[in-house]
């Protein structure tokens, strides 16, 4: 099996999200391509991908070599040879961190991951599973909620937009309250995902 990790926490291999990405990723048994979104940065679009986007066909091989429109080109290589994917990720003033929603702009491309039909956008890419595992510094889910979520919404219908819907949620939640409830949530986390049937 092959697996994309995409870590997205500055903190990177120190940070509760790269831990939590690191338990599902011994669960699955493959071989891991890491996309270190902190350590290089994805640079926003430019007017190459821009102007592509805005062009009624897909660019050919010398404009598609141009700009972030290439960079753009190896992300979805990337995501298009993993059998399954894991996003490690934060939680940022409710929603995704700028540079994961930089790498979501360069993957959702008109006319190559996704095409626009009478019915709406129809995603280009086979369905896998995605992992996706949430830390946040508040409580985000539950009864209990102390403030809005409004990132696992939005990768629903970003990466649904592309083809990929089968995504699975993993969370570590009210990690600011201290060391005591890190490990609590280390120790939940770590049990539950060595039940047989997680998966």
């Amino acid at each position: 099996m092959k697996i994309l990790h995409v870590s997205v926490s500055p903190r990177g291999e120190d940070s509760n999200a790269w831990w939590l990405s690191q338990q599902i990723i011994g669960r699955l048994h493959g071989s891991v391509t890491v996309r270190d979104l902190h350590a290089s940065p994805v640079p926003h679009i430019d007017a190459d991908y821009a102007d592509a986007l805005g062009s009624p066909v897909e660019p050919g091989h010398a404009a598609a070599a141009r700009g972030s429109l290439a960079l753009s080109e190896q992300l979805i290589s990337e995501v298009e040879a993993a059998d399954c994917l894991v996003i490690g990720t934060p939680m940022h003033n409710y929603t995704v961190p700028s540079s994961l929603k930089a790498w979501i702009d360069h993957v959702v491309r008109v006319r190559r991951t996704f095409a626009i039909t009478p019915d709406g956008k129809v995603g280009l890419l086979r369905d896998r599973p995605v992992y996706v595992a949430i830390v946040s510094g508040g409580g985000f889910s539950g009864p209990q909620a102390q403030q809005p979520d409004f990132l696992t919404p939005y990768l629903k219908v970003a990466l649904a937009t592309i083809g990929l819907h089968d995504l699975r949620f993993f969370t570590m939640e009210r990690l600011a309250a201290g060391p005591q409830v890190i490990a609590a949530e280390r120790e939940r986390v770590a049990t539950a995902l060595m039940q047989p049937d997680f998966f």
